[in-house]
């Protein structure tokens, strides 16, 4: 079996950072290095948002960006205030044109176009099956997600990010090109937490998502007559759609780290890297590839990437809140959002704020219905001595 010193399983966001940073650094340059997936990742299949302050390696695809958006529920309609912050739109087919011309200068770098089967760790080296041949390598990073992980368990709340997109381009010019919507819960929620979402690239063409935060998916036609709906409601008279996407992203606190063994590394939503709140990856899978990358130059014998901190245990108290009333969404961020202060809510969410600073967005949240959701987690969840 030939053999690598790292196979990535899966070429997902995470992988394709991780390796692009590995392409750079020469510190890498004499590492053999396979990814792996079933899809050649020439497609425009997805879109990654993220807000930030300062510069970035993808900054160069950046495909458009906003300085402020909006923000609106049933009652209000506010527009946030970034405080310098952009926000940030990176088309797929841009991220992996660029990431891919990066990997093919580089001999030591390759890709293969399968689909991973299995994998095991003996301690020493770890073998990975494709559906065409097997492989060994020193270090396996695995971003396929195994949902039987979280579905094994009932002590963290397992909900989806789940959505349907349309690129769209109306017959009249209904979108504000400056003011992407961020959330707008005025669509009926039904029980569930649910809102639009708009990317503006014109007065008249948008990518208009329709988008849940709650346990179980929809059918195909729910989704798009939602959209349907709002385009009419918005006022967009006919319409062209240019293109569709859809997801479902795993919104959990659920450990994955535990399953990493001394050779085997999980990455992406397979290893806990998406924002467990909101869903957001792009920011979080930057932020741990970098040290992922810095801990493989430093020769650590185990990797550690994520932990339980306390941005850990607020992402728990919401997800225990929608996980049993999942119609709170709406209340809970209109609250977070109602007053347009957005940046140090933006910086909360990034993980990059001092506890004096988590308290200017915990006050903000309704109080009664977070301080039954720490009791509740007090109260059925107690650690075992």
């Amino acid at each position: 079996m030939k053999h690598y010193d790292y196979i990535f399983a899966g070429a997902g966001l995470s992988s394709l950072m991780t390796a692009y940073k590995m392409a750079i650094n020469e510190n890498f340059s004499s590492k053999k290095i396979l990814l792996i997936d079933p899809d050649a990742k020439q497609s425009n299949d997805r879109t990654w948002c993220y807000w930030s302050d300062r510069e970035s390696l993808f900054d160069n695809i950046i495909y458009k960006s906003w300085e402020t958006a909006v923000f609106a529920d049933a009652e209000n309609k506010v527009d946030l205030n970034f405080e310098g912050m952009q926000y940030n739109m990176i088309r797929g087919i841009d991220f992996y044109n660029f990431v891919f011309g990066e990997l093919m200068k580089h001999d030591n770098i390759e890709f293969l176009n399968s689909k991973v089967i299995d994998f095991g760790d003996n301690g020493s080296i770890v073998t990975v099956k494709t559906t065409g041949d097997s492989y060994t390598c020193s270090k396996l990073f695995n971003s396929i997600y195994d949902p039987g992980f979280p579905a094994s368990q009932s002590k963290h709340p397992v909900l989806q990010q789940h959505f349907i997109g349309w690129h769209v381009k109306t017959q009249h010019l209904v979108f504000d090109v400056n003011k992407p919507v961020f959330m707008d819960f005025s669509v009926p929620q039904k029980g569930n937490t649910r809102f639009m979402y708009v990317l503006p690239f014109a007065e008249n063409e948008a990518l208009v998502e329709y988008t849940l935060f709650s346990k179980n998916l929809l059918s195909e036609a729910e989704y798009e007559l939602a959209i349907k709906d709002y385009l009419v409601q918005l006022g967009g008279g006919n319409y062209e759609i240019i293109n569709k996407e859809r997801g479902s992203i795993p919104m959990t606190c659920y450990p994955f780290w535990k399953n990493n063994t001394k050779n085997i590394v999980h990455i992406g939503s397979a290893g806990g890297w998406t924002k467990a709140s909101t869903g957001y990856t792009f920011k979080n899978a930057d932020k741990l590839s970098d040290a992922l990358v810095n801990q493989l130059v430093e020769g650590a014998g185990t990797i550690q990437l994520r932990k339980k901190d306390k941005f850990w245990y607020y992402d728990l108290l919401l997800l225990d809140i929608l996980d049993r009333n999942n119609e709170k969404g709406s209340e809970i961020f209109s609250a977070i959002f109602r007053d347009g202060n957005a940046a140090n809510t933006f910086k909360f969410l990034d993980e990059e704020t001092t506890f004096a600073e988590d308290l200017k967005v915990i006050l903000k949240c309704p109080k009664g219905i977070f301080i039954k959701a720490a009791l509740y987690r007090l109260l059925n969840f107690q650690p075992k001595k």
